[in-house]
C-alpha cells in the first residue's frame, strides 16, 4: 500500500476545529451534508429512506510515467527506432451515472445500494502515426453496503461510522471494439466496466458539526478476494480524504476537499491481451497514487413542493500523480449531484 501519511495529518487534526463556538444543536441544512464525491457520508434514522443520483465525468489526457510526461512518441518510437509499445493512448473520458437508495432500518443500520451504468472512451495513436478510437458502455459493478454508527457524541456534534459493503462483478469484463490491428478485439483492461471480482470495500468515516461549519475525513478501501474469469486481479485500492465546508445559509453551503488515491498494479494478465501492444494492456502499468484537491457547493430546498431534495456539485484538479507508467494522466473529474430523502 502506497503512503498516504500527510492526509493522515489531516484525518487526526479534523476535530481540533471542534474548538469554534457552537450553538447545542448540530449544523441543519446544506451544511450537514459532506461534499457530493464523498460516498456513504451520512448515515439516516430508523425508517428513513434516500433516493440519489449522481453525474460523474473524468477526463485523462497525456501519459505519465512516475511524475514525469511521455509523449505518444516517447511511448510508440518510430519504424526506425521502435519503442515499448505499438500504440499510444492519447485521451480518455469516462462518464458515469450512479443511481442508489439508502434505507435506515434502525438508527444504528443504514444500508445502500448503488447501481453504475458507465461509458468510456480512449484515442489512440499507433507507431506509423494512425488514429482510432475505442468505447464500451453498460453496466458496471454494483455495490452494496452498510453504514453502522459506532460513536456520537452527546452533543450530537462528532460522529464516526463504519463503512462496510461488496462490489459485485456486474460489469462487464469482455467489452469489444474494432482496432487497425484487429476487428472486434478485445478491449484493455482500463475500458473494461468491472473487476469481475466479488471486492471487499472497508471503510470508516468521521463528521464533526458547529453553526457554521462541517469537516471530516473518510478512508476507504476496496480489496480483491479473488481472481476473475480472464484469470487477473485488478490492484487493491486506497482512497482518504479530508474536507471542511462552510454555510451560508440554511440552503446554501460551499466546500474544500483533499483527497490521496492509491492503486495496485494487476496481479495474473489476461492471455488475450498483448503487453508490448499498448500500455493499457499492460498489467505492470497499472499502478500509481494521486492527491486532488475539490471545491464544491450543496443546495437543499427547506420549503415548497422540492422541500428536503439537494442539489450538489464537486470539481476536482489533480495536484500530484505518480504513475507505474507509461500511464495516462488525470486532468479533471466533476460530480453532480441530486438526493432525496424521505
Amino acid at each position: 500500500m502506497r503512503k498516504t501519511y500527510f492526509l493522515a495529518a489531516l484525518l487526526a487534526s479534523s476535530p481540533l476545529l471542534a474548538h469554534e463556538s457552537v450553538s447545542s444543536v448540530p449544523a441543519s441544512g446544506a451544511i450537514s451534508h459532506a461534499p457530493i464525491g464523498v460516498m456513504g457520508d451520512h448515515t439516516h434514522k430508523r425508517g428513513e429512506w434516500m433516493l440519489s443520483y449522481r453525474y460523474m465525468r473524468m477526463e485523462m489526457d497525456g501519459n505519465l510515467d512516475g511524475t514525469q510526461s511521455r509523449s505518444a512518441s516517447d511511448i510508440t518510437g518510430t519504424m526506425m527506432s521502435p519503442g515499448a509499445y505499438m500504440v499510444a493512448p492519447r485521451k480518455m473520458t469516462m462518464d458515469m451515472h450512479m443511481f442508489g437508495a439508502m434505507y435506515a432500518p434502525n438508527d444504528d443500520v443504514t444500508v445502500m445500494l448503488m447501481l453504475p451504468l458507465i461509458k468510456k472512451e480512449m484515442s489512440h495513436v499507433t507507431r506509423m502515426g494512425a488514429n482510432f478510437s475505442t468505447e464500451s458502455d453498460g453496466l458496471g459493478d454494483v455495490k452494496a453496503s452498510a453504514l453502522l454508527n459506532i460513536y456520537r457524541s452527546a452533543d450530537q456534534r462528532h460522529r464516526v461510522h463504519l463503512n462496510l459493503g461488496v462490489s459485485l462483478p456486474t460489469g462487464s469484463i469482455d467489452e469489444r471494439d474494432d482496432t487497425p490491428a484487429m476487428a472486434n478485439a478485445k478491449l484493455p483492461y482500463s475500458m473494461q466496466l468491472g473487476s469481475g471480482t466479488y471486492d471487499l470495500l472497508p471503510g470508516i468515516t468521521y463528521q464533526g458539526y458547529s453553526t457554521l461549519f462541517n469537516w471530516g475525513a473518510q478512508f476507504l478501501a476496496t480489496h480483491r478476494i479473488s481472481e476473475n474469469d480472464n484469470e487477473y486481479t485488478l490492484g487493491d485500492r486506497y482512497e482518504l480524504s479530508a474536507w471542511v465546508a462552510r454555510s451560508w445559509s440554511q440552503s446554501f453551503s460551499s466546500s474544500l476537499r483533499i483527497q490521496h488515491s492509491s492503486w495496485d498494479n494487476i496481479d495474473g494478465f489476461n492471455s488475450e491481451l498483448n503487453p508490448m501492444m499498448v500500455p493499457t494492456a499492460d498489467p505492470k502499468a497499472q499502478g500509481g497514487e494521486r492527491s486532488d484537491i475539490a471545491i464544491g457547493a450543496n443546495y437543499l430546498f427547506i420549503a415548497g413542493s422540492l422541500k428536503g431534495q439537494r442539489l450538489a456539485l464537486e470539481y476536482s484538479v489533480p495536484f500530484y500523480q505518480e504513475l507505474d507508467g507509461p500511464q495516462m494522466e488525470t486532468k479533471s473529474s466533476l460530480n453532480l449531484g441530486w438526493q432525496y430523502a424521505f
